[in-house]
């Protein structure tokens, strides 16, 4: 017995080790299970418990001065299938249906119907479904019982009711509904909203249970914002811009608006644009014809990526461009300001100027002869502004150029904006001192200098341009607002008051006649400048052309620039750049409600009653105005009538 009960103790002790041991290893599991894993395994255990799916929170609206609605996100939907779900007697009556509502073709249809037959739960149909259509497939599952079959996400997409309106400006989003281009990159964080999210029970098919086992997380939706643009100016300034870039076939055509005693911007442009709706379609018939010439697949793919990219860009704001003449206007502001000029300072144009050992010619070869300063700026004379230049010096004209804000970007609210190429004040000699005195030498961004011109238009002031206004969440409440930024105090009020009359003379019986408009007397100033380095060899020069304005000069309220970027004929500023000022300004005058003031002898003109010549021979239409008694200039392809005014330049 003896033996017995010791083989059975051993046998005991064994089982007792062995039972231990498992105990132990259950144990161990248990705690790696529930402890080491547990997080890991709770998340699996939820997400095939739980369905979490996120509710995208509406992106804020984009509005114009006036409210009406630039760029909006509406609710649409994403369409899909579920597979599993899919009875073989369901699934011809589904595909057929869904290939009828999206219009698909026999492809379209056969890869639908290979996504209803996928081993799994999730297939998309279509993105982008508007409420309209998701109704009618909504109507379609609930008569024949199939919401286990399709489903339906809540989604956003964004939308532009005014297409190519001030695209430069307002830019586009992404497929992630992010901010790519312009004011929907710069102010992506406050336009963006908080997702929501909806948690629901599943069953062991994965099919939700009941809204009891529901929890819903509502979405925050983002800021809006509401714009300085005016959208009359606006469609003005591209309508004229449009015009100008197709007749004379141009690189580009760029224009920017300014609320000179405030810094709002109230319109600007870069064209060629593109449709927000569809910012990758090519819009400028030049280039389509362009890519359509170019040879070979990959050539037409690089060439349409480079306009694709060329007509995102905002000229007035991403790139720099030599101002040419339109820069004598702050020379003649810091050479009066110094008193190194008055209005009775006089120089004899010959036509040329040497200059250590070069020669700097005057557009006009033979010469202007003797002028005194405000002829010089009407004649916008290259030597007598050399002059100017060298009597003020080297410290005096950098401490100006730095004053008008040319040495740093401008600081407004939208993405890209270029850094200005310019001398440092250690760097110019006499003859680059002399050459930078007739706007050459420094590269600056329009937006710089309609900034500088502000600043000459209010009495002197330098602000920081702006164009929004306001920024306010969903209820309406005030989020933050922008307040008229002064930077400096550049000119005192004579010298500005003093330069925008002579800015006025420049448009009565200067370069700038074409920007004439009745009542309000209109200051402005005429710019050309050679794209060096820009024209291969037997080539003619490239050249960019401008026309710089305020008005009413006596008073002003708006400041403009307006440029043409390689014109197809060799024509300056005041003939291609300033009939589009003149026709801007007078839409603007109206649109701010300041009304004209005419002369005795506008007062006559307006008396005169203009002969329709629309659609007539230019021959015709020349004989016509002459026998009304009327004077006119044709430039280029337009015919420009200003009654009793003479207007060539």
């Amino acid at each position: 017995m003896s033996r017995f009960r010791k083989g059975l103790a051993s046998r005991v002790l064994i089982m007792g080790i062995v039972i231990a041991f498992l105990l132990t290893a259950d144990v161990a599991r248990l705690f790696y299970i529930q402890i080491v894993k547990g997080s890991e395994y709770a998340e699996k255990a939820q997400s095939q418990q739980l369905s979490d799916k996120e509710i995208e929170a509406m992106r804020g609206t984009i509005y114009d001065s006036a409210g009406n609605v630039l760029a909006q996100s509406a609710t649409v939907w994403t369409v899909f299938l579920d597979p599993s779900n899919i009875k073989e007697d369901d699934r011809d009556k589904i595909v057929d249906f869904l290939a009828e509502t999206f219009e698909y073709d026999e492809e379209q249809k056969a890869k639908l119907y290979e996504k209803s037959t996928a081993e799994n739960q999730y297939q998309v149909v279509e993105k982008d479904v508007e409420n309209r259509v998701k109704e009618t497939i909504a109507d379609f599952v609930h008569e024949n019982k199939l919401s286990l079959c399709i489903g339906f996400e809540q989604a956003t997409k964004r939308y532009y009711p005014y297409g190519e309106l001030a695209s430069s400006v307002i830019g586009f989003t992404g497929a992630d509904d992010q901010g790519l281009e312009g004011l929907e990159a710069y102010y992506d964080k406050e336009l963006t909203g908080t997702n929501g999210r909806t948690i629901t029970a599943k069953d062991s098919k994965g099919n939700s249970i009941s809204d009891d086992y529901e929890t819903s997380i509502a979405p925050q939706d983002g800021y809006s914002l509401n714009l300085t643009i005016n959208t009359t100016i606006q469609y003005y300034l591209e309508k004229e811009l449009r015009s100008t870039l197709e007749e004379y076939s141009a690189k580009g055509c760029y224009g920017v608006v300014m609320n000179c005693n405030t810094g709002a911007v109230l319109a600007m442009a870069s064209l060629p644009d593109f449709d927000c709706n569809n910012p990758r379609k090519i819009t400028y018939d030049k280039y389509i014809k362009d890519i359509q010439e170019t040879e070979g697949d990959e050539e037409k793919a690089l060439k349409e990526s480079e306009y694709v990219q060329r007509q995102w860009r905002n000229f007035v704001v991403s790139d720099t461009y030599v101002p040419g003449s339109v820069f004598k206007t702050f020379m003649a502001s810091a050479a009066l300001e110094e008193d190194v000029v008055n209005l009775d300072t006089s120089y004899t144009c010959t036509g040329a100027i040497k200059v250590d050992k070069y020669i700097m010619h005057c557009h006009n070869h033979a010469g202007h002869g003797t002028e005194n300063l405000t002829q010089g700026l009407e004649n916008s004379c290259n030597p007598f502004f050399i002059t100017i230049g060298q009597k003020l010096g080297v410290h005096n004209y950098f401490k100006y150029f730095d004053g008008f804000g040319f040495t740093q970007r401008t600081g407004i609210d939208l993405p890209g904006e270029a850094a200005p190429q310019y001398y440092e004040e250690k760097q110019y000699g006499i003859v680059e001192l002399s050459s930078a005195s007739f706007g050459q030498t420094n590269s600056l961004t329009p937006i710089q200098v309609c900034t500088g011109l502000c600043a000459i238009a209010n009495g002197g002031k330098l602000l920081k341009p702006y164009i929004v206004s306001e920024i306010k969440d969903t209820e309406g409440n005030t989020v933050s607002k922008t307040q008229p930024t002064v930077v400096r105090q550049v000119i005192s009020e004579e010298t500005s008051k003093t330069v925008a009359t002579m800015m006025r003379s420049v448009v009565d019986n200067g370069t700038g006649k074409n920007g004439y408009v009745a009542g309000y007397n209109v200051g402005g100033k005429t710019g050309t400048s050679t794209k060096l380095g820009e024209s291969a060899e037997g080539e003619r020069n490239k050249y960019i052309v401008s026309f710089a304005a305020i008005a009413p000069s006596d008073n002003p309220q708006i400041a403009m620039l307006i440029i043409c970027d390689e014109p197809s004929v060799d024509l300056g500023g005041g003939a291609i750049c300033a009939p589009v000022a003149a026709v801007v300004i007078k839409e603007a005058m109206n649109e701010l409600g300041i009304e004209p003031k005419y002369s005795e002898d506008e007062l006559k003109d307006l008396s005169i009653k203009t002969p329709n010549v629309i659609g007539k021979a230019l021959d015709d239409a020349e004989s016509t105005l002459s026998n009304a008694g009327l004077k006119y200039k044709v430039s280029s392809r337009r015919l420009i009538t200003t009654l009793s005014r003479a207007a060539a330049e």
